[in-house]
């Protein structure tokens, strides 16, 4: 089972100051290139604060993102899944996970990124700033990500489990197979209509895959999911073809 999350545009600052970013210690060596390309040309960027506060999309009180930017390459490193803040990682709360617990999310849980590309939960990154629509100059971010994100989810095996948002599953496709599903996070009124949720959709998701962590059971496929989803009150059905629906 694999667990596809997406990032947060906010970060946790700091980490281990006696590491810096090393692309041989992150997963899915195969992406090494593309993030080579991804970061340098975001930090050649950030050295421009005009072109940089465009690109990136920022404020003018969002300096210090541009400073994060300067020193990706040499800054500390902490675990992905501590690293990225915001409403899921809050629903998540990975650091009061057990270290067996945490140990199954650095197995199950993947990060998709626009500077990493997709990362495992114990992968140690950098704060950073770089979202699915930033402007990098000679770099389209879609271009560069799209074929590599696609074969290496092609590659996975067994259950993979979407809660990407539609932007970042956008940057890498999953494969069209039975067992690889795209989760959405819905809620339902008194006659049974449907509607997809906005801030409540990331708090579910969180709060949904600390759920599985805490179970620390590899999923085989959808309908083991599923069972184990109704053991545990959780309610979680199929929606249109190749989703499940979350209903909170």
């Amino acid at each position: 089972m694999l667990i596809l999350l997406p990032p947060s545009e906010t970060k946790r600052p700091g980490g281990d100051d006696t590491r810096a970013l090393d692309f041989a210690a992150l997963s899915f060596p195969e992406l090494t290139k593309p993030r080579r390309i991804a970061v340098y040309a975001v930090r050649r960027l950030s050295r421009n604060l005009g072109a940089a506060t465009s690109a990136l999309r920022l404020g003018g009180t969002q300096a210090a993102e541009l400073a994060r930017n300067r020193v990706i390459l040499t800054s500390p490193v902490m675990p992905a899944i501590d690293r990225y803040d915001g409403v899921l990682y809050e629903g998540l709360d990975a650091a009061s996970l057990t270290p067996a617990q945490r140990a199954f999310a650095g197995e199950h849980v993947a990060i998709a990124s626009a500077a990493f590309g997709l990362t495992m939960a114990l992968d140690p990154i950098p704060a950073y700033r770089l979202s699915h629509d930033s402007r990098l100059p000679g770099v389209v971010l879609g271009r560069l990500w799209r074929v590599p994100l696609r074969d290496v989810l092609a590659r996975t095996e067994g259950l993979l489990l979407d809660l990407r948002s539609e932007a970042y599953a956008g940057l890498g496709p999953s494969p069209a197979r039975d067992d690889a599903v795209f989760l959405r996070v819905v809620s339902e009124d008194g006659s049974g209509r449907r509607r997809a949720l906005n801030h409540f959709n990331k708090k579910g998701k969180g709060e949904f895959v600390r759920r599985l962590i805490e179970a620390e059971a590899d999923q085989p496929d959808v309908d083991a999911l599923l069972r184990w989803a109704e053991g545990c009150g959780i309610r979680l059905e199929r929606g249109a073809p190749g989703e499940l629906d979350l209903v909170v």
